[in-house]
């Protein structure tokens, strides 16, 4: 039994791995996935909240240290995405690395954090379609846009978005990136409109104090704030690049363009936060910005009501890239777990027509749409945070372990500095999980023991490596 649950998968070679998936991604498809699902709600809400919050005006460099943080984790991602491949993403990395049963802890750990977020930001972009239609003058009855616990009956936005990007999803990989390329291009485009407006309207003066509450320190009511406080906020605004390596098998050529979407998604995404953040508290003191949508609220501030009204349209944009990004994530990663044989092969048969797991995405959006519906999320999406946290540590730590165990390993693209990098990177997210609420950690251990009775009552005893 020991030596089972530590078999290691063997690496096969990207040409190798695709089992029927279309390749048909090229590197900027990949960036844009990066970037689709990176700004969102971080850039439109998180930035205002941290700065009231948090920093205060400091948010910048809370933004630098995020930003490092996950720099370290993305070329981990990016070294093994090169050279591990496969579209189970940090999953696929621990089979190779770690063996069978930390590979399915992760997997299905990975499971929780995508299936959740989607469900999560689906409820967000509920929200902000009803305030639009609002302005419209065609608001939907509570009835409609209210889980049942709420006092309604649905929430149909929320449901509806995902079936919607369901069948975008069915219809093909590429249909599903030009549609993300499309909307990625509607929200770089009010994101510039709103430099464009701000850098002439900075008031130096709203920069001071630069850091009211430091570095770290703990407020009279128990809660903590300061940079570094902020930095631990901020950095679930970065959380996403990571789906880009789940798009290994679909990649034209993975080997060169998943490191390059990876990295290059990550840098351009911290230097827009850094110029949205610092200019955000510059046009509007830090202490008006805990709001629900601090942007817009800016723009309305300096008398742009028509640019508060672009932002929304962005927002609704942003969260609809981020949704069908980590949606597709998923699928492929319970694709990949299935076709190792520690999920029912069901959920491992390619269309031939369309050339994706219809099943899959057909049986992820009806459950996740049912989620979305009918259960208000609250607290739950913090599962979301420490199953990121999580993975990114076992990314770092899987470099390291594969330059030791398989030193001879064809990697076209080398994290620099090894051991360095993957240990900063292990120590930076590790600790960040320290800033997450017990509860969380309660949760995600239920979680967890779940998935252990999954593995032992079925996964060992269909794994592919049984047979092999």
């Amino acid at each position: 039994m020991a030596l089972q649950i530590f078999r290691t998968k063997k690496i096969v070679s990207h040409s190798d791995s695709n089992d029927g998936l279309k390749r048909c991604l090229s590197a900027w498809d990949l960036v844009f996935l990066g970037v689709g699902a990176i700004i969102g709600t971080g850039i439109f809400v998180l930035t205002g909240i941290a700065a009231a919050t948090q920093a205060g005006p400091a948010i910048v460099l809370s933004f630098v240290i995020a930003g490092l943080a996950c720099a370290f984790a993305a070329l981990s991602y990016a070294e093994l995405s090169s050279a591990v491949g496969g579209c189970g993403s940090a999953y696929g990395y621990s089979y190779a690395a770690f063996g069978e049963l930390i590979a399915f802890i992760i997997g299905w750990d990975l499971l929780l954090e995508y299936g959740i977020s989607v469900a999560a930001v689906a409820n967000g972009w509920s929200g902000y379609f009803q305030n639009a239609l609002t302005a419209l003058g065609i608001p939907l009855p509570d009835a409609l846009t209210k889980a049942p616990v709420l006092g309604g009956i649905i929430n149909l936005p929320a449901a509806a978005i995902i079936l919607l990007l369901m069948g975008l999803l069915v219809m093909g990989v590429k249909h599903s990136a030009k549609a993300n390329n499309t909307m990625v291009v509607v929200k770089l485009i009010t994101i510039s409109i709103f430099i464009g407006i701000a850098v002439f309207n900075v008031h130096p003066d709203n920069w001071h104090p630069f850091m009211p509450y430091g570095w770290f320190q703990t407020l009279p009511d128990g809660k903590t704030a300061g940079v570094f406080a902020g930095a631990s906020l901020v950095f679930f605004a970065y959380v996403g690049f990571d789906a880009v390596s789940t798009a290994a098998e679909e990649a034209k050529n993975p080997q060169r363009d998943l490191p390059f979407g990876i990295v290059t998604s990550l840098v351009f995404c911290t230097v827009i936060y850094i110029i949205v953040s610092g200019l955000l508290t510059g046009v509007v003191h830090y202490s008006e910005l805990n709001v629900s949508s601090p942007v817009a609220h800016a723009l309305t501030l300096l008398g742009y009501d028509w640019g508060a009204a672009l932002i929304s349209t962005g927002v609704i944009a942003g969260l609809t890239t981020v949704m069908l990004v980590l949606y597709y994530g998923l699928t492929r990663i319970i694709f990949a777990m299935s076709r190792d044989g520690l999920l029912a092969p069901f959920f491992s048969k390619v269309n031939r027509n369309t050339q994706t797991p219809v099943r899959v995405i057909v049986l992820c959006g009806v459950i996740i749409a049912l989620i979305a519906g009918f259960v208000p999320l609250g607290e739950l999406a913090e599962l979301v945070n420490i199953g990121t946290l999580a993975a990114f540590v076992l990314v770092c730590l899987g470099v390291i372990v594969l330059r030791i165990t398989k030193p001879n390993l064809d990697r076209p693209f080398r994290t620099p500095f090894s051991p360095l990098f993957p240990v900063l990177g292990m120590l930076s997210c590790g600790a960040l999980m320290g800033f997450l609420p017990s509860i969380t950690w309660l949760r995600f251990i239920i979680w967890l023991i779940i998935g252990l009775i999954v593995y032992f009552s079925y996964s060992i005893h269909h794994s592919k490596l049984v047979k092999e």
